[in-house]
């Protein structure tokens, strides 16, 4: 059986650390798709068309990598592709706390589910999209925590 597993998030923007955790993960499964989805609570920097491309552009040369868009709960999407894991990365307690929650609700209403942690790289540890997005969003240059395929001009 295919291994198929759904990186999901926002990306906005796409950072190192989505990079590293995507990369790391290759040698673990067949397939990955990075599902761009909405979050409510989140006041998007980009549009779904510049993180689609954004992405796509990090992992142009890489057949096993596919960037999709995705509304509605990870779960039903996730089995609509036929995936049976999804993919995240862990910076911090409060993310594996907050993270441990979903996974575990995930598993509930979809017993064919598992969701695969991988810890972010020491590195890439204070790195997250809300610190990025605050950077471009007043004029710095937040060119290292983005990768570096990845070129985003001036926020006006």
């Amino acid at each position: 059986m295919e291994k198929i597993a759904v990186f999901p998030g926002t990306f906005d923007p796409f950072t190192v650390g989505h990079e590293s955790i995507v990369n790391r993960a290759q040698d673990l499964f067949d397939k990955i798709y990075i599902a761009i989805g909405n979050n409510a609570q989140k006041d998007a920097l980009f549009s779904l068309e510049d993180r689609i491309g954004f992405i796509n552009q990090v992992f142009k040369n890489d057949p096993k990598i596919e960037v999709v868009h995705f509304e509605g709960l990870t779960i039903d999407f996730c089995k609509k592709l036929g995936a049976n894991y999804i993919l995240r990365g862990l910076r911090t307690a409060a993310d594996f706390e907050y993270e441990r929650a979903i996974a575990q609700v995930n598993k509930a209403m979809f017993d064919g589910i598992e969701t695969v942690f991988l810890l972010t790289m020491p590195e890439h540890t204070p790195v997250n999209s809300s610190i990025v997005r605050d950077i471009l969003r007043h004029g710095g240059d937040a060119s290292q925590f983005i990768p570096k395929n990845i070129k985003i001009n001036k926020i006006k």
